[in-house]
């Protein structure tokens, strides 16, 4: 188990944003937009390509974690994994702890243990970015999916974990929240007011 929150940790603090930023020439996309080294700060770059490709991978360290520790251990031991992708990204030791918000990551972990979820998830996440278009309450609704679905589909045994995660992303997004409730969080393609 503590190798699997290891493997799990290792993984998810991979700063992808971070990396791609400076590798494509955007410089420390911590010093730009909300200083968050996500796919939205990402984007605020300038370049859709490095944002999407942050995107991608953000989502996809996690899925690779859990399924490098199936594939050594056992499927049981998996969500330890999960744990500490999702702990990695939001917190890495790398970046003295100031990571994302974890919305792809959280994505990544639904993906091999509880795909129908993963499914509605990306569904609301897609479905708001386009209609409303602003970028936290996208992923704030998609992670509040996640336990919901778990709960209909009785899948009890996740079902903490996956609302523990969810708290966190909300807590994650706490500034975007008072932002929300004052009408000046940005939507996706406008700068803020």
């Amino acid at each position: 188990m503590i190798l699997a929150l290891a493997i799990g940790y290792a993984f998810g603090s991979i700063p992808f944003g971070l990396v791609l930023a400076r590798l494509g020439g955007k410089g420390d996309v911590r010093k730009i937009g909300s200083g968050n080294i996500g796919a939205t700060n990402v984007l605020r770059t300038g370049s859709r390509w490095l944002a999407a490709l942050t995107l991608v991978l953000d989502c996809l360290k996690a899925t690779a974690a859990i399924l490098l520790v199936e594939n050594l251990f056992d499927r049981q031991i998996a969500p330890f994994a999960a744990f500490g992708a999702l702990i990695g990204h939001l917190y890495p030791v790398w970046l003295r702890f100031r990571g994302g918000k974890g919305v792809a990551t959280f994505l990544g972990v639904l993906i091999p243990l509880i795909p129908a979820a993963a499914i509605i998830y990306a569904a609301a996440w897609v479905m708001l970015l386009l209609t409303i278009r602003i970028s936290s309450v996208a992923g704030m609704a998609a992670a509040v999916s996640a336990p919901i679905t778990a709960a209909i589909i009785g899948n009890d045994k996740l079902l903490p974990m996956l609302l523990g995660f969810a708290v966190l992303i909300l807590w994650k997004h706490r500034e975007n929240i008072l932002r929300l409730k004052a009408g000046t969080e940005p939507r996706i393609g406008k700068g803020k007011d």
